[in-house]
């Protein structure tokens, strides 16, 4: 566990295992931990990156509102700062495929491979006028009440079913006020960034015969599997489903996570729909 500072912000960073580099991101509000089932499944092939984005986990907040090419830029600086600048294979789950989809698209070259976990998915995103002074004004009010301290593991306890994260580590992390300012200003430029991302795919490609998955958990949803599947074939990504399985697939299906990263290699080309070079439809 270590803490590297990117554009003035501590970020809470672990490393474990050795190989190729693997970097995982979580979704909205979520921390490292929450990797916890994956890593050792991960370690013993590859150099295993987890980290907390500003305002989450034990990071601190955010000096600046998040953006597409924001996000790309911090899991550069990151490797950087780790002494990892080789390619790396990109994993984000939810709101974090953004994040490494941009990462793709943005340093093409540092990227040997992407896989997106049931990402998020805005065909037609809503941009928010001034997210900014509604998150403050919310989180001010909501910290000032004490509703973090009195009810952050609370709601952690009811957004993920038969948590495995410790009881120790959960109240450390949502019992703050960082952390319940740092999920609002994310939630606030949701459509914002889901925007941004729509409009690199018009200007920045992937790299060709780069290998993309898209591992999604559609039980439940035939709304959800249609748009995971939109998303693999505009992608030209190899489409995988992780049955049974809720949201947070890297809890409930650490196997298939696991198997979607060691699948990744730049010399399975066979593994994209598309043809080299091209994103679906």
């Amino acid at each position: 566990m270590t803490f590297v500072r990117v554009d003035g912000v501590a970020h809470h960073v672990v490393v474990e295992g050795s190989g190729p580099v693997c970097v995982l991101s979580a979704g909205l509000g979520m921390s490292w931990f929450d990797w916890d089932p994956v890593v050792p499944l991960l370690a013993p092939h590859r150099t295993v990156v987890r980290f907390d984005r500003p305002g989450h986990g034990l990071s601190q907040p955010a000096a600046v509102p998040p953006t597409a090419a924001g996000e790309a830029h911090r899991i550069a600086a990151l490797l950087d700062a780790l002494g990892l600048p080789g390619p790396a294979t990109v994993v984000g789950h939810s709101i974090a495929g953004f994040h490494a989809e941009a990462f793709a698209r943005l340093h093409p070259d540092r990227t040997a491979a992407l896989v997106l976990v049931d990402s998020s998915v805005e065909e037609h995103p809503r941009v928010s006028t001034s997210p900014g002074a509604v998150t403050r004004v919310l989180g001010a009010v909501l910290s000032a009440a004490g509703v973090p301290a009195a009810l952050g593991p609370a709601v952690r306890r009811a957004a993920v079913r038969h948590d495995p994260a410790p009881v120790a580590l959960v109240r450390r992390v949502y019992r703050t006020s960082r952390v319940l300012r740092g999920t609002l200003l994310e939630n606030a430029h949701y459509g914002a960034v889901a925007a941004e991302l729509l409009a690199l795919r018009a200007t920045r490609p992937l790299p060709p015969g780069l290998p993309v998955t898209v591992l999604a958990a559609p039980e439940g949803s035939a709304r959800w599997e249609r748009r995971q599947h939109a998303l693999a074939r505009r992608l030209g990504a190899r489409y995988e489903a992780a049955v049974p399985s809720g949201h947070l697939v890297m809890k409930d299906r650490p196997d298939a996570v696991a198997r979607a990263v060691l699948g990744s290699d730049r010399s399975g080309r066979s593994g994209r729909s598309g043809r080299p070079g091209q994103e679906g439809a």
